[in-house]
């Protein structure tokens, strides 16, 4: 069995009184584009933070590429492409400038991969960094993620600021670039709609754990709305992985995980109430019903 690129256990950490992350488990498999998912504040920065060696944990374990984030982080940084959030970069500096200054920090530096990245990317040379277009600047810092060959490349928000063109612009050369060289992907974002397209697999993490952790397919297949009328009532806890009940007119919207036969035959039982349709979830709205889903409120028919 092949390792896993990430491997993160019982992972812990507050700021202050605060606890952030409250004991996350999580496998990255080797070679996938893997989907980092949760709302603003949920700790996904903070996690790429200790997986890089930036934070220290209050407890638990990460591993990147087979080495330990906490006692081997110059090996990790070195190993590793990192694209954060809104990355500030010299703006004084050209880009040709600041792609061989970078360079010099890693002995794996490759300036022929660099150079066709440059033509790929449509990144002017002697132009100076802070001229640069939102886009241009997502590209560049693209590219100085990915000139040491790394063979996973961390993405904490990459598309943050950017217009709907441009995200989608960017996303394409992530694709292209990473996918046809085998790289492991570890793609931090809240907007989904920009995650579903492209991942492999998909994490949800919500006040400080995973509460889903599934191939992206699998999550959709597995995942359905089902439509119910009649005179009863439904209790979201007495069906297992119901994730949300919802009136929608006439009828009860209840999202269910590992939805199947049994389960239909369960909640009309318990319900009172005929299913009269099933609806197959993009991942918005998935991500929707595991994070504020209604789980707790009766509803009536």
């Amino acid at each position: 069995m092949n390792e896993p690129a990430i491997k993160i256990e019982g992972l812990r950490f507050s700021y202050g009184r605060e606890e952030v992350l409250r004991g996350v488990d999580l496998e990255v498999p080797a070679g996938s584009i893997f989907g980092f998912l949760g709302p603003n504040g949920s700790g996904k920065t903070t996690t790429i933070k200790i997986l890089l060696g930036l934070l220290k944990p209050g407890a638990g374990a990460c591993r990147i590429g087979g080495l330990d984030s906490q006692k081997d982080v110059m090996a990790v940084r070195r190993s590793v492409g990192y694209m954060a959030e809104d990355q500030q970069m010299f703006g004084w500096m050209r880009v040709g400038q600041i792609i061989r200054w970078v360079g010099s920090f890693y002995p794996g530096w490759d300036q022929k991969f660099v150079e066709e990245l440059v033509d790929l990317l449509e990144l002017p040379s002697d132009a100076r960094v802070k001229n640069l277009s939102k886009g241009q600047n997502s590209r560049l810092a693209l590219l100085l993620a990915l000139g040491h060959r790394p063979k996973i490349v961390i993405l904490d928000d990459p598309t943050l600021g950017l217009d709907p063109i441009a995200r989608k612009d960017f996303l394409r050369y992530v694709i292209g670039l990473l996918q046809s060289n085998g790289v492991t992907v570890f793609f931090s974002s809240h907007l989904l709609y920009e995650i579903e397209p492209v991942a492999d697999y998909v994490a949800i993490l919500n006040d400080g754990v995973i509460i889903k952790a599934a191939k992206t397919d699998e999550l959709r297949q597995s995942v359905k709305k089902i439509l119910l009328r009649g005179a009863g009532d439904i209790e979201p806890g007495g069906v297992g992985g119901i994730l949300d009940v919802a009136r929608m007119r006439e009828s009860i919207a209840v999202t269910i995980e590992d939805y199947n036969q049994m389960k239909r035959e369960a909640i009309e039982k318990t319900s009172r109430c005929a299913i009269v349709d099933e609806v197959d979830l993009n991942l918005d709205e998935i991500f929707e019903a595991y994070v504020i889903g209604n789980r707790g409120q009766k509803v009536k028919v």
